[in-house]
């Protein structure tokens, strides 16, 4: 992955230079391991494959389409759904820079879930053949790669709580909270930042009505533990959600 690039290339800059770089990333730290080698970046650059586009709506990959890479999103944010035993679509997570996307299709060569844009983003593909190799070469990037699925697993079992066990007040405040933290992460406000997913999406993941997320916003913000100004959220008692989360302190 690398930072944008002028449209405006100097004479002299070859197609070398051009290239797709990790190094260069804004997101290279929550992808890649710290302190990866030089030579061994160099050879993760070279299996790096293009960068593409993918504008608001369109789809990364569909269910059932064969795995040929992982996708480590360089700009923009992603959704990932199923269809459900009833033919309807079940949101299953919200994606940002710095993650990846594909794992799911590891196991079985076939995507068990479709990505879909939900704005104008940037994915760096990653041939997972050739990334297999290199995993063989590099064990500080093996360990790291384990790491993610670990943090993928743990995700899904942190969703199947969250739909499992709690109530309306607790999945959104969680579900805010979670945000706060992956923005703080990647160097953003971690108190201040914009809903990229509509309000029904949002319900969609949750297990709730879009009904329901409206009233929930509009608590919140009667609360005074949020500022809400149509998707952009400003939280105002980060202690109070994080108490709602854990479950210390949920009003009906």
């Amino acid at each position: 992955m690398s930072q944008a690039l002028s449209p405006l290339t100097p004479q002299g800059v070859t197609v070398e230079t051009l290239r797709v770089r990790c190094a260069t990333c804004t997101m290279h730290q929550l992808c890649l391991p710290m302190g990866l080698e030089a030579a061994d970046m160099e050879k993760l650059d070279e299996i790096i494959g293009r960068r593409r586009k993918i504008p608001r709506g369109g789809s990364l990959f569909r269910t059932g389409d064969p795995f040929v890479n992982l996708y480590a999103i360089r700009l923009g944010h992603f959704k990932t759904d199923q269809i459900n035993p009833s033919g309807e679509e079940q949101v299953t997570g919200f994606q940002m820079a710095g993650e990846l996307l594909g794992m799911d299709a590891i196991s079985t060569d076939r995507h068990h879930c479709s990505a879909v844009a939900l704005e104008d983003s940037e994915v760096c593909e990653i041939p997972f053949s050739s990334l297999q190799l290199l995993l063989g070469e590099i064990p500080a990037l093996l360990r790291h790669f384990h790491r993610m699925m670990s943090q993928e697993i743990t995700r899904e079992q942190s969703v199947m709580l969250l739909l499992g066990n709690m109530q309306a007040t607790q999945r959104f405040a969680a579900f805010v909270v979670n945000l706060a933290s992956r923005y703080e992460a990647r160097g953003y406000s971690g108190t201040k930042f914009q809903l990229r997913m509509s309000r029904e999406e949002i319900g969609n993941y949750l297990g709730l009505t879009i009904e329901s997320i409206s009233r929930l916003l509009s608590k919140f913000k009667k609360e005074g533990w949020l500022r809400v100004s149509n998707r952009e959220i400003e939280i105002l008692n980060p202690a109070m959600l994080k108490a709602i989360t854990a479950g210390s302190l949920t009003k009906p």
